[in-house]
């Protein structure tokens, strides 16, 4: 049986998620808690090293899984968009500064 992963989100995820209209902030945060139990749905697409991308709708959640910690740290909610892939490195930084500042 696969260990039940810790969730941590990052503190940009949580004005990323209130800009999201309610019928389908519950959708998407339903999502990011499903991952707790499969950080590797059927579906999510890896960016880079432990960084992945799952779909909600319109919305992508991006996120790494640090499978050593059994710890998936969300990184970014948003709407489809050039921008919603720019920084990935960024993004994976924000992954190990949450995860270095968590016990």
């Amino acid at each position: 049986m696969t260990p039940t992963y810790k969730l941590r989100i990052h503190q940009k995820v949580e004005k990323q998620l209130q800009r999201i209209p309610k019928n389908q902030q519950k959708r998407v945060v339903d999502t990011m808690r499903s991952l707790r139990d499969d950080p590797r749905p059927s579906g999510c697409v890896k960016l880079e090293e432990q960084l992945y991308r799952v779909r909600q709708g319109q919305y992508r959640i991006i996120y790494a899984v640090f499978d050593d910690e059994v710890v998936v740290v969300i990184c970014k909610v948003a709407r489809r968009s050039e921008d919603t892939y720019k920084n990935i490195q960024t993004l994976l930084n924000r992954a190990e500064n949450v995860l270095n500042n968590e016990d």
